[in-house]
């Protein structure tokens, strides 16, 4: 009989063509926001489609409102193993600038520097090049270990970077076809290139945009300053009230539910080789901003915060315009930990500024998205034997991280199907994701597919 080892031998022997594949994918320009590439996106479906089936999976592309989405399933050898879904997504962000890319951004190619090689074009971490380190590694289990040890379902949608807008209604209609013992998420990162870590929380998120109207049109600051309120002037002492002199978000009720970091947990994040200084420094800041008292990793893996991303208002060209503004607006995000309630938190967000809104002045509300946040309990089963898997992989514990983004499908999966993800990636964070060069390093492609094969392995022993 096959083992683990065959499987692994297999993963190492099939590396050039393993890269080729990857290549494939990257060169197909799937951007979901641009719809000159609607038709890319559907291609990039295919190509999945047809993967999948030459892997044995029954796969299937269906179409939804937006872009593609993309279903398989295959059976496990053993009788009794347990069922995974593994998500991904083949969507990718547009590459601009292109003035900025060091070569065509969907003509992926590798580059060495010093003794490591990277895989550099849009999308090779993010996602295609994780999603595909779980494909090599299902292909090596066919190919050299005799067939799966888990049941094995995926999805992989073409929205995610656009917001995932045909996922939900999707997941209404299949989520029972979905269903599984656990999800399986490589969208996330390690801690460094020799550390592995598995993402156990993800802060969620409330996005409003609030717009403050006040005189029917435009004024001329002359003839009507100091006699007309100002929406610019009304809307800056509301966002200057949302915070106190500590850091600490002052929204009533905004920390219900937020609870402190479990002690093994803080102790392990306390021990990480993690240089605040560095980290601040490195995008040209010294000093922490958010609550005093509060170490950087609890500010951005496990603690609650209220930023605003954006301010209009009033005349913005060049040169100077005595203008006066009928309106002002900003757009401001909260990231979400422990058991905030999304809706109660736009709910008070919206009763804060009502309540600082002077005669004559009325506020307009729009709200881009609402999620919880997402915990995977640290003595999970699952959680164990994946620890242990990537240690035997990389020769290190791994580490259980925060995460301070959100992944709205984790939600979904938990909220529709009641399911916990199992959230490991092999990004970076110098892979560019999002920037011109996005890479991903070669031993991340390679040592996370002969990861994933530790890791079916151990869910299905």
């Amino acid at each position: 009989m096959s083992t683990l080892d065959d499987v692994l031998s297999t993963i190492d022997a099939n590396q050039s063509d393993a890269v080729a594949r990857l290549f494939e994918l990257l060169a197909i320009p799937s951007i979901s926001a641009s719809p000159e590439h609607f038709p890319d996106c559907d291609r990039a479906a295919d190509w999945l489609v047809r993967e999948l089936q030459a892997l044995g999976f029954e796969a299937v592309k269906h179409e939804t409102e937006g872009r593609p989405i993309v279903t398989g399933a295959a059976k496990a050898k053993g009788r009794d193993a347990p069922s995974v879904l593994f998500y991904g997504h083949y969507d990718v962000q547009p590459p601009d600038p292109l003035n900025l890319w060091n070569s065509p951004p969907f003509e992926p190619r590798i580059v060495k520097v010093g003794d490591d090689e990277r895989i550099v074009g849009r999308g090779a971490c993010d996602d295609k090049g994780q999603l595909m380190t779980f494909l090599e590694a299902c292909r090596a289990f066919k190919q050299g270990g005799g067939g799966l040890p888990c049941n094995v379902k995926m999805v992989f949608e073409g929205e995610e970077e656009t917001g995932s807008q045909s996922l939900p209604a999707f997941m209404a209609k299949h989520g029972k076809e979905l269903s599984a013992d656990l999800t399986l998420v490589c969208d996330t990162s390690m801690w460094d290139r020799e550390t592995p870590a598995i993402t156990t929380m993800l802060r969620g998120m409330v996005y409003e945009e609030v717009v403050i109207h006040g005189p029917k049109r435009d004024l001329h600051s002359g003839l009507y300053g100091g006699a007309a309120i100002n929406p610019i002037r009304v809307l800056a002492r509301v966002l200057a009230e949302l915070h106190d002199e500590n850091g600490a978000v002052t929204l009533p009720g905004f920390y219900d539910g937020v609870e402190e970091l479990p002690e093994e947990i803080a102790e392990q994040w306390r021990d990480l080789a993690f240089r605040e200084d560095r980290f601040l420094g490195d995008v040209g800041l010294s000093v922490p901003a958010g609550e005093k008292g509060r170490s950087v990793l609890e500010m951005i893996w496990s603690r609650p915060t209220c930023d605003v991303n954006g301010i209009s208002g009033g005349y913005e060209g060049a040169g100077a315009k005595t203008v006066l503004p009928a309106l002002a607006s900003a757009k401001v995000s909260f990231r979400l930990v422990g058991k905030q309630n999304p809706e109660q938190v736009s709910k008070a967000f919206r009763a804060f500024v009502k309540a600082r809104l002077p005669a004559d002045v009325t506020a307009e509300f729009t709200n881009f998205g609402a999620s919880p946040a997402i915990a995977l309990p640290t003595r999970s089963e699952a959680l164990r034997r994946a620890r242990r898997a990537l240690e035997a992989e990389w020769g290190k514990p791994a580490v259980l991280a925060g995460s301070g983004g959100s992944i709205p499908i984790v939600g979904v999966f938990k909220r529709e199907l009641n399911m916990d993800s199992l959230m490991v990636g092999f990004g970076l964070d110098d892979d560019a994701i999002h920037s011109p060069n996005e890479k991903y390093e070669r031993s991340s492609f390679h040592k996370g597919a002969r990861s994933w094969a530790r890791i079916l392995a151990a869910l299905g022993a």
